[in-house]
């Protein structure tokens, strides 16, 4: 399967960063999904069964904790990896993303903007070929 057959749901209330992370994912091939709160995202996911979600955690409206449980414990949504993109950074952030159930966590004020696109690749078994 190549990216464009791959589906990314963006779930960030950063309108500044939602853009730039959709436009790197578009730019390898990606289509992309974006929700503004987590009300939305848990919605979409729901409605689309994406094939991965990358979660922020403070968010309007419902947390991103609160959506990656609730989507861990939906038969429909708990096999889809989620990578949580934070600017929580405490190890008991992290500690509880993963046993929540999630892939992978990443600390936005690290990132390099290419980070959450190899980070998507290496979940989905590595770049596609060209």
């Amino acid at each position: 399967m190549d990216n464009h057959e791959r589906r990314v749901l963006l779930a960030e209330d950063d309108r500044f960063l939602r853009k730039a992370a959709e436009s790197q994912l578009r730019r390898h091939g990606f289509t992309v999904l974006t929700a503004m709160d987590g009300e939305e995202a848990l919605r979409l996911a729901l409605a689309e069964i994406p094939d991965l979600i990358l979660l922020d955690l403070i968010m309007p409206k419902m947390q991103g904790f609160e959506v990656l449980k609730a989507l861990k414990q939906n038969p429909q949504t708990s096999l889809i990896p989620v990578i949580v993109l934070s600017n929580l950074g405490q190890d008991s952030d992290v500690k509880a993303a993963r046993e929540y159930g999630a892939l992978d966590y990443l600390i936005k004020a690290n990132l390099a903007l290419e980070t959450p696109v190899r980070r998507v690749e290496e979940a989905f078994g590595g770049p596609a070929a060209p």
